[in-house]
C-alpha cells in the first residue's frame, strides 16, 4: 500500500485517528486542468476544540519520554520522506502547480528539517545561573505544551513542516491547519508520514478548512504558540487574536524583495539570477525578487537580458513536460496579477516581456522605467513579474531598497567589498550577496522584519527553541530556607 493510499484518508481529517470532519469534506482541484485529485476532510470549529483538549493531555506524556525516543521518531520521519519523495512530489506537482524540481526541493528541505528537529532533544536545555543565596539557580527549557501550525498553499510541505517538526522534537503537540489548496501535500502527506514514523495519537492533528478554522486554532485555550506563514493581513488579525489571548505568534508575512545589481556585475550571470528570483514557482514565493534595482550603466542590457529570458522560459502544465513555469495556484490569483501589470503599463511603466496568460498560465513578465508609486513596484504581486528601476548612485538604491513596506530577503549581485557596505545599510531579514533572494535551508533562521513579520522564529537550534519551549526559573537549597516570619 502506498503511502498516500487514498482509501485511509479521503474525506477525513485527523484527530486521535483518520475520520469523518465535523464540516464535511472538498476537492482537492488540480490548478493546471481544473481536473478533481481527491477530496479531503473538513474540520469543524467543535472538532479544534476536541483536538486541542488532545493534545494538551498527549503532550504530557510526550514530553516526558526519553529525548532518544522523541529524536528517534523524527529521524524515522526524516527517512520516511525520502522513501516516498516520488509519490509525494507528483502530489505536489498536481496539486500546488508547481515544477518537478521544485517537488524534489520541498521533500529534500522537508526530510532535513526532520533531521535536524531530531537534534533538539538532546541539546542543553538550558543554563546554570550565578546567585547571592546558598543554593544552585537554573534556567531550564520547557515545552510551551500545545502549538499550532498554519501554513500557506506556495510550498506547502516545507511551510508546514519547518515548523511541526521543531514543535515536536521539543515536546510540544500540534495543530496542522494546511492551505485548503494544498490540504493533500501541505497536509495529510505530514500526517501520513508521522504516523508511519510511529508518533503516539494525539499529538499530530490535521485540522483543514477556511478562516473559521484558523480563528479557531489560535483561540482554543490550550494553545500557546501560533506559528502562522501566509500574507500580512492575516498575520496581523493572528497577530492581534494572539496578543488578546496573551500567547505568542511567529509571523513569517509577505514580501516585496529587492535585488540590487551593483555597476559591472556579470550581466549575463545576473540575469540568470534574476530570472530564477522573480519567476520561480510562478513568483509565488514570499522571498520572490519583486523590485530589481539596477545601475544606470547595465540598465538597459540588464532589461534586454532579463527580457531575452523571460521570452524562453517554457510555461505549461508541469506533468506533462518539461516546463519552467506552471500554472497560477487559482483565478482570482491570477486576474490580480494581470491587473497590477496592466495598470502599471497603463501608469507608465514599459512592457519588455510578457503581460499575456494561456488560461492559468501567466507568462514570465518583465516592466521597466516604472515610477517608485507605481503599484507593481510598492506592492507584492506573488506572480511572475520582474519591475526594473536604474539607480546612479549607491546611496541611491539603498533609499530604494529600504523605502518599501517590507524586508524580507534581499540579493545584491556584484563587486563583494561594496556588496558588504551596502548590506550593513539595508533593512531585510536576509541579505544574500551574489545570489538572488529566494533561499532557505533547515538549520538558518528564517524570518523578515518591518511588515515582512516579527523576526527570524523558525531554522536553526536557537530560533527553534525560542520559539517553541518556555523558559522556567528553578532553584534547589539543601534544606527549607530559613525566613523571618
Amino acid at each position: 500500500m502506498s503511502l498516500l493510499e487514498a482509501s485511509l484518508w479521503e474525506g477525513k481529517i485527523y484527530l486521535n485517528g483518520w475520520r469523518d470532519g465535523g464540516a464535511g469534506t472538498a476537492s482537492s482541484v488540480e490548478p493546471a486542468t481544473g481536473d478533481t485529485l481527491g477530496t479531503y476532510g473538513v474540520a469543524s470549529v467543535e472538532d479544534v476544540h476536541e483536538a486541542a483538549a488532545v493534545a494538551a493531555a498527549a503532550q504530557k506524556e510526550w514530553a516526558a519520554r526519553k529525548p532518544e525516543e522523541r529524536a528517534a521518531v523524527l529521524r524515522r520521519a526524516g527517512a520516511l520522506w525520502e522513501e516516498h519523495a516520488e509519490e509525494i512530489q507528483s502530489w505536489i506537482v498536481r496539486e500546488s502547480g508547481g515544477i518537478g524540481p521544485k517537488a524534489g526541493l520541498e521533500t529534500h528541505i522537508a526530510a532535513n528539517e526532520c533531521y535536524e528537529a531530531a537534534a533538539l532533544p538532546s541539546l542543553p536545555a538550558g543554563d546554570v545561573l550565578t546567585s547571592n543565596e546558598d543554593r544552585w539557580s537554573f534556567a531550564r527549557r520547557r515545552p510551551v505544551g500545545v502549538v499550532s501550525v498554519i501554513a500557506p498553499f506556495n510550498f506547502p510541505l516545507i511551510l508546514s513542516i519547518r515548523a511541526v517538526a521543531p514543535a515536536l522534537a521539543l515536546g510540544n503537540a500540534v495543530l496542522l491547519k494546511p492551505d485548503p489548496r494544498t490540504a493533500v501535500c501541505g497536509g495529510v502527506s505530514l500526517m501520513r508520514i508521522f504516523e508511519e514514523a510511529g508518533l503516539p495519537a494525539g499529538l499530530l492533528s490535521l485540522l483543514p478548512g477556511g478562516a473559521d478554522i484558523g480563528a479557531a486554532v489560535v483561540e482554543a485555550p490550550e494553545v500557546r504558540v501560533i506559528s502562522f506563514t501566509g500574507s500580512t493581513a492575516a498575520g496581523r488579525k493572528i497577530g492581534e487574536s494572539a496578543a488578546r489571548n496573551l500567547k505568542r505568534a511567529h509571523l513569517e508575512l509577505g514580501g516585496n524583495n529587492a535585488m540590487i545589481v551593483l555597476p559591472g556585475a556579470d550581466l549575463a550571470k545576473a540575469a540568470s539570477a534574476a530570472a530564477f528570483g522573480s519567476f520561480m514557482h510562478q513568483g509565488q514565493i514570499c522571498m520572490t525578487t519583486g523590485r530589481h534595482i539596477v545601475h544606470e550603466d547595465i540598465y538597459e542590457d540588464y532589461v534586454a537580458a532579463l527580457a531575452e529570458k523571460a521570452k524562453n522560459l517554457p510555461v505549461g502544465d508541469p506533468k506533462t513536460g518539461t516546463v519552467a513555469l506552471g500554472p497560477i495556484i487559482d483565478e482570482n490569483q491570477l486576474k490580480r496579477i494581470d491587473s497590477i501589470v496592466q495598470d502599471a503599463v497603463a501608469a507608465g511603466a514599459r512592457l519588455a516581456a510578457g503581460g499575456t496568460n494561456n488560461g492559468p498560465f501567466y507568462s514570465p513578465t518583465v516592466l521597466a522605467d516604472l515610477d517608485p508609486e507605481n503599484t507593481a513596484w510598492k506592492d507584492e504581486i506573488f506572480g511572475p513579474v520582474a519591475p526594473v528601476i536604474k539607480f546612479s548612485t549607491i546611496d541611491e538604491a539603498v533609499e530604494l531598497a529600504n523605502a518599501n513596506e517590507y524586508g524580507l530577503s534581499l540579493s545584491i549581485l556584484g563587486d563583494v567589498g561594496l556588496a558588504m557596505q551596502v548590506a550593513d545599510r539595508v533593512d531585510s531579514g536576509k541579505v544574500h550577496i551574489n545570489e538572488q533572494t529566494v533561499s532557505d535551508e533547515a538549520n538558518s533562521p528564517f524570518g523578515g522584519t518591518k511588515n515582512s513579520g516579527n523576526g527570524s522564529r523558525i531554522g536553526g537550534h536557537q530560533a527553534n527553541m525560542e520559539s517553541f519551549t518556555e523558559t522556567q526559573w528553578l532553584t534547589v537549597r539543601p534544606e527549607i530556607a530559613n525566613y523571618p516570619f
